[in-house]
């Protein structure tokens, strides 16, 4: 504790500065200025008797106004004696007297900018500079050690802070970060002590706490008479508090995962915001492991909005648009680091939103875009990083956990998610670290698929999961193809067994199931039909003669599946999505695996809403202004597992994906344009009578 010695002036020979007023004393309502004989002196806590026998230790002129400079002002007091002024102070205030509580608590109120100038402007003109100066660095001094006496002080009697709220919220907007050691530990030994003795405060101490995990000011660590303390120790500051208070209450974890899912940045605030908060997340986790669980399923739900709205916004735009988005992120990441220090100063958001108020709306637009797209690449290549040193050893218990976390994640968030285009990823990435994992993502979808409990667009999306990712992992083994196709050809039989003997027509809504499992059939057979021949079929994809049907031989039961199905009474190639039915029509023709034109020339003449029926009902199904669109009763064309389009994070997935190749013979003239021909046939609508046309010109 520092003790200083008062120092007495005589008001009499010469003007000389104002005299202190007592810390617990404040100002009356009609301002700062009052007579010295309404300071009430002798019944204040801070003063000395008004015994006769004893002379006051400072005189006073009453024709003298007194104007409070400052609210430090009790000097040379012992932490005993303020310990014992804030413990009246607290009871005064219970029985309704504020006047020393609401002076002490501006002790710990930060002062406002400016605040002060009043004071130095008077102590000019009624001094020397120099002087001034140095009264104003010994009464700084002074304050600075009195805060951290009325903070133990303060520590000393928090079990009489029940109904202090007030004072608590004063304590707590403290300046306390940027301040020397001994007075960080004291503050955080208050947090500890005044959840500990009253519990009802402790979601308001996580708040403060978790509030800097969007970023400490680069100005907390310059406060005045304090050395001057970098960004990452203010943060590691805020960590050393939220250790401490996990340590001492185990139950706080519940408390804190709230707040910190409350307090996630919003989706439109800036990538800056968002990797500062989740790396306060993750770096959370090395001290509070108990809490890995609710960080990674609150990052993965709030990345998966930001996913879909960036698609949303993408799909508004226009294609080369897009595009150029996508190559200007790619060159600004090549071009500078991609990674934030932190170090930046706090007026750099201002002036990236001024520079982006002086942009036109469509502009704007842009920007907006591009930057929801960086935040999306930046977070997701965050997670790949935090995610992989967990599958170093793929066959660890470590792995296995981590994996079943991902698991969760993918059927509580990701797949209820419509269109989610990105973040899962994360899934397709780390379950080709092994063979099990490769499993165990595949059953899940199957399982998911063809559970009747669960609703039908669940059982669709998990359809078309299934489909993707065994369609585009490079590193799922044939073996694991052969095995899905014939699961889903067994599915399929049992449904149409049971199914088409009633079955009128295709109808989307009643067979959803099964047409959504047809339609994963077809896109696997699309990427992997190599796999499906039998492994004795060994020949140069060069050769365009090999791929006559006498050169090719099928395992058992995959043409048999598919023409059932195909030529079943449920029709799946009139519901399927035509771009997906295009494709494998003119990749089973070439291949002589099977003839489907003739059947997608009666299809022409179906139309679907006459077989459409209600929902929970028999009647026919009147579809209004869209009932004659058949694009209204078909599956979407969507596989989740499409290209990834990221620049940054895209490096993570590069070696794991199927890219699209061409066969000798079809489409010849567009053999070089790659991966770009089927994902542009899957991801664009194509009209019906669109794929008819195609069926002649190969006919």
């Amino acid at each position: 504790m520092v003790s200083v010695v008062p120092v007495v002036r005589t008001l009499e020979p010469a003007p000389s500065p104002k005299p202190s007023k007592p810390l617990l004393r404040r100002a009356t309502r009609s301002g700062t200025i009052r007579k010295s004989d309404e300071a009430d002196l002798d019944g204040d806590l801070f003063s000395v008797p008004s015994s006769p026998s004893k002379r006051a230790r400072v005189t006073f002129n009453p024709t003298v106004e007194e104007k409070i400079m400052s609210p430090y002002s009790a000097r040379g007091r012992s932490l005993e004696v303020i310990r014992e002024e804030v413990r009246m102070a607290i009871e005064a205030h219970k029985k309704g007297d504020s006047a020393d509580y609401d002076a002490m608590k501006q002790v710990f109120i930060p002062k406002k900018d400016g605040d002060g100038e009043d004071d130095k402007e008077e102590d000019d003109e009624d001094g020397e500079d120099g002087e001034d100066g140095e009264d104003r660095e010994e009464n700084e001094a002074i304050a600075r050690a009195e805060l951290k006496t009325y903070l133990l002080a303060v520590t000393s009697c928090v079990s009489l802070l029940k109904g202090c709220s007030s004072l608590v919220k004063a304590v707590l907007s403290c300046d306390w970060l940027g301040r020397d050691e001994s007075f960080v530990k004291a503050y955080i030994n208050f947090l500890g002590n005044l959840v500990s003795a009253q519990g009802a405060h402790l979601g308001r101490v996580l708040e403060m706490l978790v509030g800097h995990f969007h970023g400490v000011r680069f100005s907390s660590g310059r406060l005045p008479g304090y050395p001057d303390v970098s960004r990452n120790q203010l943060s590691s500051r805020v960590h050393v508090a939220v250790k401490h208070l996990l340590d001492i209450i185990p139950s706080a974890g519940t408390t804190l995962s709230q707040i910190i899912n409350s307090k996630f940045p919003f989706e439109d605030e800036s990538k800056k915001a968002h990797m500062t908060y989740i790396n306060n997340l993750i770096y959370l986790l090395r001290y509070a492991p108990q809490l890995k669980s609710d960080v990674f399923s609150l990052i993965t739900d709030r990345l998966v909005k930001i996913d879909v709205q960036m698609q949303v916004d993408l799909d508004d735009l226009d294609d080369d648009v897009a595009a150029a988005i996508v190559q200007a992120i790619t060159m600004n990441a090549s071009t500078r680091g991609d990674n934030d220090n932190g170090e930046r100063s706090d007026d750099s958001d201002a002036e990236s939103v001024a520079s982006i108020d002086s942009l036109d709306e469509d502009a704007k637009r842009i920007k907006g875009v591009q930057d929801s797209v960086e935040k999306m690449d930046a977070i997701l290549d965050l997670l790949f990083s935090i995610y992989d040193p967990y599958f170093l050893d793929p066959n660890s218990l470590e792995a296995t956990e981590m994996f079943e976390t991902l698991l969760g994640h993918f059927q509580k968030i990701i797949l209820p998610t419509y269109r989610s285009r990105h973040t899962q990823f994360l899934l397709f990435h780390f379950a080709q670290r092994a063979d099990y994992l490769v499993d165990q993502f595949a059953g899940t979808c199957a399982q998911l698929a063809f559970d009747t409990s669960r609703p039908a667009v669940i059982r669709q999306s998990s359809a078309a999961y299934l489909a993707s990712f065994v369609a585009r992992g490079i590193h799922v083994q044939p073996h694991v193809v052969r095995t899905v196709f014939d699961l889903i050809g067994s599915k399929l039989d049992n449904i149409r067994a049971e199914n088409e003997l009633t079955c009128r027509g295709p109808d989307l809504r009643r067979y959803s199931t099964f047409y959504a499992m047809t339609q994963a059939l077809l896109y696997i057979f699309c990427f992997r039909w190599r796999d499906l021949l039998l492994p004795s079929d060994l020949f140069d994809e060069d050769d365009s003669a090999a791929f006559r049907a006498q050169d090719l031989h099928w395992i058992p039961s995959v043409k048999e599946t598919l023409f059932r199905t195909i030529h079943s009474k449920l029709n799946p190639l009139k519901i399927c999505s035509p771009p997906i039915v295009s494709e494998f029509a003119k990749i089973a023709k070439h291949l002589e695996f099977m003839q489907v034109y003739p059947l997608l020339e009666t299809n022409k003449r179906i139309r679907l809403s006459q077989y459409t029926t209600g929902q929970g009902a028999g009647a026919i199904r009147d579809s209004g202004m869209g009932g004659s669109d058949d694009s209204w009763h078909q599956l979407d064309a969507y596989f989740p597992f499409d290209p990834y389009q990221l620049p940054v994070s895209k490096r993570w997935i590069e070696k794991d994906y199927v890219q699209w190749k061409g066969i000798p013979g079809l489409n010849q003239d567009d053999d070089d344009s790659g991966d770009e021909e089927i994902d542009e046939t899957v991801d664009v609508d194509v009209d019906t009578d669109d794929t008819a046309t195609d069926g002649e010109d190969d006919e």
